[in-house]
């Protein structure tokens, strides 16, 4: 596996955040995590990129724990991309992108035409090459996560984490977004509010509720009727696909 958590407990304070939480994910593919506001889907992800401490339990990266890993190869590792990050200083897009190349790069190291070929293949991978000198406040929503998700690709990660990545974004965009993760030759970890990009985007599933895992496998196993009710709080009619193998979910009022 590429990533595997194992029991892993957070805490914050006296709250409980992840509660003995259990997942894998194979190399190369793309498991979306899902649940309610507050239910530890942004804190797992920092746990796993060593952002925050387990109280319990371990995460391992290629059968490594990571408590043994230095930080610093675990940012050359993993990169993670937040929600909406925003800046009022003026770069380009360029710039951007060129910071995730930091991790790779000592202090006094110069800038290298390895670094400059990362940028670039970076930038050709979302599609933002004929941006690069373009000032960052110009670009709109979706061109700004097309170039956070550039910046992390730039870092040459082995794993990818994204949360929400797709939010404030209209439906085109989000659409570009998953397909561009989808496609990418990295193993990620995607946190996701909407249920049937999930299911179209994410090879397998994990939702949590309350800091724990309540389900997990592949999205049509899944994203049943009764689980959606059960933690989202809504009624939804779940109607399978015989041809791809996957779920469209149609959420009904009252």
């Amino acid at each position: 596996m590429s990533i595997a958590v194992d029991m892993v407990t957070f805490a914050a304070g006296n709250s409980l955040i992840v509660n003995g939480v259990s997942l894998t994910v194979e190399k190369g593919k793309v498991l979306g995590l899902l649940g309610p506001n507050g239910s530890g889907k942004s804190s797992l992800l920092r746990l796993i990129c060593r952002l925050r401490k387990v109280k319990s339990g371990v995460i391992r990266l290629g059968g490594s724990d990571i408590a043994s890993i230095s930080r610093s190869d675990i940012a050359r590792r993993i990169a993670l991309v937040e929600q909406q990050a925003t800046t009022d200083t003026q770069v380009t897009v360029m710039d951007v992108v060129r910071l995730g190349r930091t991790p790779h790069r000592g202090p006094l190291s110069a800038w290298s035409a390895h670094d400059d070929a990362a940028v670039s293949d970076a930038l050709a991978r979302v599609g933002m090459q004929g941006r690069a000198g373009q000032p960052w406040q110009t670009l709109s929503g979706g061109e700004r996560q097309r170039v956070h998700i550039a910046r992390a690709l730039a870092q040459t990660p082995s794993e990818l984490l994204l949360d929400e990545p797709t939010n404030h974004l209209d439906i085109q965009h989000q659409l570009d977004i998953l397909g561009l993760v989808s496609k990418l030759d990295v193993t990620s970890i995607v946190a996701l509010h909407d249920l049937n990009l999930a299911a179209m985007f994410c090879d397998s599933l994990a939702v949590l509720q309350n800091g724990e895992v309540v389900a997990a496998g592949p999205p049509e196993e899944v994203l049943t009727q009764e689980l959606i009710e059960r933690v989202f709080g809504v009624r939804a009619h779940v109607q399978k696909s015989s041809v791809h193998g996957r779920c469209n979910i149609q959420y009904m009022a009252g």
